[in-house]
């Protein structure tokens, strides 16, 4: 057994000792998540108890004590000493049909490496139907520039007579935080005339491209989803993967929406709106990259930046029926991004192919400035367009944590994986992951204590009638949690580490749900509050954890739609700098799929050419 328990206390063997075998005789431990949902009044009179010098040391310790962060984190006997930075030294793994190209290449000259990767497509039309549709990909947008069938200002204007029609009340979408017409505009027709005379800067030039309101990105300030960091944290510069992104000509559309502060999975924000998910306007895009999920899956742009922190990137783009990929930590340089969550968060790209994730991944890897190196040494891609998908490929599943779903989505990613056995001959090999639902803790500690670290000399300044009601719930939590707690998740992180440096000698990469539950609705009480739903917030964030809390690259592709017509992805987790294989895989997991895929309700068609 991997711990023993008493009373107060859990007792941990040593990682060096915990079976990771499927006879391991490891308890899989559900989360524990004693909260009912709240919103409207309720969550403002929670607010207002848990700040209470009275009321709020009390029901602090009580949540603690009932969700067992006590038992299983703040008392626990472990053996393993702290890891504070999930950085992984870069070691050569043996991966198929990869090509090393070169570290110090500048944007442009790596978004033609990863072009030069692309299997040959071929122009296709796209009409109504559901059997047919298809997402616009960047080489669409590329070729359409290079023949003369539209131009990037075209697009440009349709792009921003559609974010008019989405922010209207009729759709009320609540995309972007902000956008500028005119700075869209000068961009698109410099686009436009580098087009004209033959000398395009690379496959992205022209690109609508979008950008969470958690990464610099001028002339915009970045809120956070807030209506008050910017006063305080002026946006100055461009973070590093944006001047990637401008250096290959993308036209960079807006900041987009997400959950104030990152703190919190539904995506609704009192100060903006709550972004609604394409496919139903009526339920959650999930949090807390929401917009950037929403933008692509209506067809607004065929790739948006995120970053995830725990989950932030993969939950929206599952929910939404995208690709969300999340490098391996380190992999993207981070400056110029909110410094909300230093050792757990990461930018990420949504995209509605792989392909398209591939060449944005290309972009912002490289190194572009000295001060902002990159860990990793060499840099591969993975050669999708290889005569046959990579063979001999084992995928672990740990089956009582991936079956801990509803029902459709253990059903259809269960499908996946027949489908992947039969098409490619892939194993799925069964192992057991220990100690999950303590990894769910540490990081949520980690995560927490980070993220009220980062803003404690802002909140000092600060009237808290700015912050959305559910936020300031969120910052209570956080701001409970100790000096010693923080140390015991850190201890946690090496264990966990260790654990999954084993599965790994074992098989290729993990493979999940990307999500417990499928976008649920939103309740009109919470569009001026927020929402407090840790039950179902618990179920979206199942998966994502090790991600995040271990550092290690993942990705999610669509895999299916439940009975309502919401899609279901699959997820990916694999070895740190396996980024190669994990697109690999992803590419093969979107070709059986690519018929399947359905027109979300809400979607504008900007390269329509007829």
């Amino acid at each position: 057994m991997g711990l023993f328990k008493s009373e107060a206390r859990v007792v941990y063997e040593p990682a060096s000792r915990v079976d990771v075998s499927p006879a391991s005789s490891e308890v899989y431990l559900r989360a524990n998540v004693k909260a009912p949902r709240m919103a409207g009044f309720l969550a403002k009179l929670f607010a207002w108890f848990l700040e209470s010098r009275i009321f709020g040391t009390m029901l602090l310790y009580i949540l603690k004590r009932d969700n067992l962060i006590h038992k299983l984190v703040t008392n626990a006997e472990l053996e393993e000493s702290p890891v504070y930075v999930p950085l992984h030294p870069f070691d050569e793994i043996e991966e198929q049909d990869v090509k090393h190209v070169g570290s110090d290449l500048s944007p442009p000259e790596l978004v033609q490496q990863a072009i030069e990767c692309l299997p040959v497509s071929f122009d296709k039309e796209l009409n109504g139907s559901n059997s047919s549709f298809r997402y616009w990909t960047i080489s669409d947008y590329s070729r359409a520039y290079k023949s003369g069938e539209i131009t990037p200002k075209l697009v440009a204007e349709r792009l921003i007579a559609a974010i008019h029609e989405s922010s209207n009340p009729l759709f009320k979408m609540s995309f972007f935080i902000n956008y500028n017409t005119e700075d869209i505009l000068k961009q698109a027709t410099e686009s436009t005339l580098r087009y004209e005379k033959g000398v395009p800067i690379s496959a992205l030039d022209g690109i609508p491209i979008a950008i969470k309101d958690e990464i610099d990105c001028r002339p915009y300030p970045t809120t956070g989803g807030t209506k008050w960091l910017h006063k305080f944290r002026p946006c100055t510069d461009d973070a590093c993967c944006v001047k990637c992104l401008r250096q290959c000509g993308a036209i960079l559309i807006g900041k987009t929406n997400m959950h104030e502060l990152g703190a919190g999975t539904s995506g609704i924000n009192p100060h903006y709106g709550a972004t609604r998910n394409p496919h139903d306007p009526s339920k959650i895009s999930g949090g807390s990259s929401s917009g950037s999920a929403a933008v692509v899956a209506s067809g607004l742009c065929p790739v948006a930046l995120g970053v995830d922190g725990g989950g932030s990137v993969r939950m929206p783009a599952a929910l939404c029926g995208v690709v969300g990929l999340k490098p391996t930590f380190g992999r993207v340089p981070h400056s110029g991004v909110l410094p909300l969550n230093w050792t757990v968060g990461m930018v990420g790209i949504l995209a509605g192919t792989v392909e398209d994730a591939l060449i944005v991944y290309a972009a912002i890897i490289a190194q572009i400035s000295p001060n902002q190196p990159t860990l990793s040494p060499k840099v591969y891609f993975p050669l999708l367009n290889s005569a046959k998908p990579i063979s001999d490929i084992k995928l672990a599943k740990y089956g009582e944590w991936f079956n801990d779903c509803s029902d459709e989505i253990r059903e259809c990613c269960t499908n996946a994986l027949d489908r992947l056995h039969k098409q490619y001959g892939w194993k799925t090999v069964e192992v057991t992951i220990p100690e999950i639902e303590v990894m769910r803790l540490a990081h949520y500690l980690t995560i927490g204590s980070e993220c009220s670290t980062s803003l404690s000399s802002h909140l000092e300044k600060l009237d808290f009638k700015e912050l959305g009601w559910d936020v300031r719930v969120g910052l209570a939590v956080y701001g409970a949690f100790s000096s010693k707690e923080y140390i015991q998740a850190q201890r946690i992180r090496n264990r966990q580490m260790q654990f999954h440096k084993n599965l790994f000698s074992h098989a290729d990469v993990i493979v999940s749900p990307t999500v417990g539950v499928t976008a649920y609705p939103i309740l009109d009480d919470a569009l001026k509050t927020g929402e407090l739903d840790y039950i179902n917030g618990a179920a979206l964030v199942r998966y994502s954890i090790s991600g995040n809390f271990l550092g290690l690259p993942a990705v999610t592709i669509p895999v299916g739609y439940d009975k309502s017509g919401l899609p279901i992805g699959l997820q990916l987790i694999g070895k740190p700098w396996s980024e190669p294989t994990l697109i690999h895989i992803a590419f093969a997991v979107q070709n059986l799929y690519v018929a399947d895929c359905r027109k979300p309700q809400v979607y504008y068609n900007l390269l329509n050419t007829n």
